[in-house]
């Protein structure tokens, strides 16, 4: 079958994601739109170099360009200053900015270009609009901090701000982040407008440039709450601790914790976002069925400039003697494009399990259920949680049980967690001691154990005779040997050859007698702001996470990653290692770029939404990480204490719904530890709650290179055992997954772990598979991908990449490798001792001595070093750099920022050998 990817109409969807995740939060002044009529005036070095996304495997995706927020508007036919973008550009030259070198090692933000006032008062005479950018950025190992430059702004750039205030009659502050970041000192500037763009991937300032100019109108919300200072997010007292991070605040997250208990800390409320235009908004009709209440709406654009509107139902519920929330989304849609005087109908289904509680009370009636308390519900109809006001409302005269579970990942260690309690006054925070544990794990874990399948050796079936119905999984299964069944586990990679190159991993046919049974390998890639490819192959770079919540249109990203699916088809890969889908419990968390937000609720609504266009093109996503892996600080170690009330309403509910209404093949566990026992190693987390409660059939894996462990023994990668018995059915990754694993044999013949569970994790990894491209490619029925209206410098490369094997010394003949500035030299090693190397590189050039030639080595997608030659008067100069390599197969890349080197050799000389993962992550020591 032929699929089409017009990659022009992918660019579209794409910049219409970025134009509605925007979220405006004022605009007075007549501030915006731009009058296309006026000069413009841009200030701030970002809009030189506009954050796509943030850092790490999130955001390493190699693109030809990036259209950032100047670019866009000058495609826009808006007039800029351009006396003061000529000395910004002067300026940028002579300090380039610092790309970071090692993984998590990009600086959150670029030093700003110090500006007097005189540069300030010509560029207010000849424009009386002033457009400020404001950029930041962070990612995995890297959390952001209340200094200067992260989550604060740098005095420079107050200053920057307080000048351009003082002579502009409009100004407008453009927010270029991942996530939230300080306010406080942007308000006291008083600018005009102050919009949140947020990382919009390759085509966001054509996006940006689009709701700046009047082209459409802003209708982003802001998918988390917006507090004063970061001491009022409840997490704050805990959050960064290195050891034992208790989540006191429990189910009060976010606008839970603020609109229950804080209202007066909050800036700006969850759900808040300006337009251009006004809407009202009516309810028509509402009625409650047994499961459920479908509320209708009428929509109407009572402004004079076209717009759409995010209709927000939230759930006012009566606290009971559980204690809750003052109120909590439970349904939203957003509307059409509506001219003003348009009206448009919504029908809203709520589903009453999205206004339940859990019942974690060890002893009580209901206890390990989900419920809604007898009294009163009212739903609450607007455009933001503050804002909303009851519509409708029923009440209920008895305890009413909508699904009994299992106690399941309560926390073993005693602590103390926040609980709503009426007062005369209001409702109180206090503190109970959260329920523990009664389970006995052990006991639970053994009962699990299924039947073993007989072995049979090779009886001819094909994994193909499973699809098509000759034999069954069972049947198939039976031939595997202990051998293979040990390899199924196992992932290989990253930069597995038996895969696309430059790829995360190959999963299922990871052995050449596995491919004989007629398994393929499955590609999985990162990541959730598009494909990363390390071999410098060019994919398409997506809107970050927080930006597509910000959307609140789940239409819109169901067709924004259709493209991406069949983008991947024709990149063959399988699994896509997003979305992340982790809450945005504290600001400051440097991954929430990748999750969507602090709502639970929100984020299964968008997550499911991608799933279902990654799934239209035949492909999957891998939501992650699964739970709880809410800050990067020592996120290899931490030990998350959560209620299991907190679990189950806030940090997994997300990864529920997109189980259930996204249709989720594959899931990822995170790196650290819940209560006590590592997620990759966790039987409640992997089996009770996903499989056994939730009904999810596919296949989960750890994190690269995690660490697992039984309760009580100390974690360690590469343990295979306790991850297999847990069903988390893949270890990600192994430089070799064919080789005799001994601690794996060991563990058969001692009886810890048996081969009916090494079959039953076959039999998850086979069943995902069999409905992936891979498997068409092996069966023959392989789909083509035509990509239509893509220019030849954003195509990939069809040349195969080529492997070299480095011992202890290689070295790689590079004559007739020129420079050419923006371009990439890719290659790979096979890596047959991990550790420290010297990497020296020997060019020439016939430039002058005072020219600056730069070249940047990338190993797996990082930045490792760069190496800059002045003019050699056309002979060769050798530099050298020590640069650790911890996977066996590493894609090189080497990045040329200029042109006029010829490059003749790059050698590699072993200097010391090291464990391969104590060099592969940042040590928070190190930062």
């Amino acid at each position: 079958m032929k699929k089409i990817l017009d990659w022009n109409k992918y660019i579209e969807k794409a910049a219409s994601t970025v134009s509605e995740g925007i979220v405006m939060l004022k605009n007075n002044n007549g501030a915006l739109p731009l009058d296309m009529n006026e000069t413009v005036s841009v200030f701030g070095r970002i809009q030189l170099h506009y954050y796509k996304s943030g850092t790490g495997s999130g955001g390493m995706v190699n693109v030809s360009k990036v259209t950032g927020i100047l670019d866009g508007l000058l495609e826009a036919g808006v007039k800029v200053n351009e006396e003061l973008l000529g000395i910004y550009r002067k300026w940028d030259e002579e300090k380039p900015v610092e790309q970071g070198s090692g993984w998590g090692a990009e600086p959150w933000s670029q030093k700003e270009m110090p500006i007097d006032d005189e540069i300030v008062k010509n560029a207010a005479s000849v424009s009386n609009r002033a457009i400020v950018i404001i950029g930041r950025t962070a990612g995995e190992e890297q959390d952001l901090r209340i200094e200067e430059g992260s989550y604060l702004l740098t005095e420079t750039e107050l200053d920057m701000l307080r000048k351009v205030r003082k002579h502009f009659d409009k100004v407008i502050v453009l927010l270029n982040v991942g996530g939230l970041m300080d306010l406080t000192d942007i308000e006291d500037c008083a600018p005009d407008a102050l919009l949140y763009v947020w990382q919009g991937g390759m085509t966001g300032g054509t996006g940006t440039a689009d709701v700046l100019t009047g082209k459409v109108s802003p209708s982003g919300k802001l998918p988390d709450t917006a507090a004063k200072k970061v001491s009022d997010y409840p997490s704050d007292p805990y959050f960064g601790n290195k050891i034992r991070e208790p989540y006191t605040e429990d189910i009060f997250v976010g606008y839970r914790w603020f609109e229950t208990f804080a209202k007066d800390n909050v800036l700006y409320p969850f759900g808040f976002g300006l337009s251009y235009t006004t809407f009202d908004i009516a309810m028509t009709n509402a009625e409650k069925k047994e499961n459920e209440t479908i509320i209708e709406v009428k929509v109407t654009n009572i402004g004079s400039f076209k717009g759409k509107e995010v209709v927000q139902i939230y759930c006012e519920a009566p606290q009971g003697r559980l204690g809750k929330p003052a109120r909590v989304l439970c349904g939203f849609e957003k509307t059409k494009e509506l001219a003003p005087d348009e009206s448009q109908s919504l029908r809203i289904i709520i589903d009453h399990r999205n206004i339940a509680s859990y019942d974690d009370y060890n002893g009580s009636d209901t206890a390990y259920c989900w419920i809604l308390e007898k009294g009163k519900y009212t739903f609450c109809i607007g455009s933001d949680v503050r804002s909303c006001t009851g519509c409708f409302e029923f009440e209920l005269g008895n305890d009413v049980v909508l699904e009994k579970c299992e106690q399941a990942l309560a926390p073993v260690t005693e602590f103390d967690r926040i609980k709503a309690v009426p007062t005369e006054n209001g409702l109180n925070a206090v503190k109970e001691k959260a329920p523990l544990s009664l389970i006995d794990e052990k006991q639970r874990l053994l009962a699990s154990i299924p039947e073993e399948i007989k072995y049979t050796g090779d009886k001819g079936l094909k994994l193909a005779d499973v699809k098509n119905g000759k034999c069954s999984m069972s049947e198939f299964i039976a031939q595997l040997s202990d051998h293979d069944l040990s390899c199924i586990i196992r992932g290989e990679g990253m930069g597995s050859p038996r895969v696309t190159a430059g790829t995360a991993s190959a999963f299922g046919g990871v052995s050449d007698e596995l491919n004989a049974f007629g398994i393929p390998a499955g590609c999985c890639d990162d990541g959730p702001s598009g494909m990363r490819l390390d071999c410098g192959t060019k994919a398409f770079s997506l809107p970050n996470g927080t930006l597509i919540a910000s959307t609140f249109n789940k239409e819109l990203i169901e067709e924004l990653f259709a493209y991406v699916g069949i983008e991947m088809v024709a990149n063959k890969v399988d699994c896509l290692l997003g979305p992340g889908m982790n809450i945005h419990r504290h600001p400051l968390n440097g991954r929430n770029f990748e999750y969507f937000s602090e709502d639970p609720f929100l984020t299964g609504q968008m997550a499911s939404a991608e799933l279902r266009g990654l799934h239209s093109a035949g492909v999957t996503g891998t939501i992650k990480h699964f739970c709880a892996n809410n800050q990067e600080t020592n996120r290899h170690t931490v030990d998350s204490v959560v209620s299991e009330r907190a679990l189950r309403e806030i940090y997994l509910r997300g990864f529920e719904m997109a189980v259930k209404l996204g249709g989720a093949k594959t899931i990822m566990t995170t790196y650290g530890s819940l209560n006590g026992v590592w997620t990759a190693g966790n039987f409640d987390l992997n089996t009770t709650v996903l499989r056994d409660q939730w009904g999810f059939t596919g296949f989960s894996m750890t994190d690269w290179w995690a660490n697992v462990n039984y309760r009580g023994e100390e974690p360690r990668r590469g343990y295979y055992v306790p991850m297999a018995k847990a069903q988390n059915d893949v270890y990600m990754v192994c430089s070799d997954s064919s080789c005799v694993d001994e601690d794996i044999m060991k563990a058969l013949a001692d009886g810890e772990l048996t081969r009916a569970e090494l079959q039953r994790n076959a039999a998850n990894v086979l069943g995902v598979l069999m409905d992936t491209h891979a498997m068409k490619r092996i069966m023959g029925e392989e789909d083509t991908v035509e990509i239509i209206n893509r220019s030849d410098s954003e195509g990939s490369d069809d040349e195969p990449v080529e492997f070299y094997e480095i011992a202890d010394k290689f070295k790689l003949d590079l004559n007739g490798v020129k420079s050419v500035q923006g371009q990439n030299y890719s290659f790979a090693i096979i890596i047959k001792k991990p550790g420290f190397y010297k990497v020296t590189i020997t060019a020439s050039s016939t430039q002058s001595s005072l020219a600056q030639i730069p070249l940047t080595l990338f190993a797996t997608g990082i930045p490792c070093g760069t190496y800059t030659w002045n003019g050699t008067e056309g002979k060769p100069v050798s530099l050298d750099k020590e640069i650790p390599f911890f996977s066996k197969f590493t894609a090189i890349r080497l990045y040329f920022a200029q042109s006029g080197l010829d490059l003749q050799s790059i050698e590699f000389e072993l200097l010391r050998t090291a464990d391969s993962m104590d060099i592969a992550f940042v040590s928070e020591d190190d930062k």
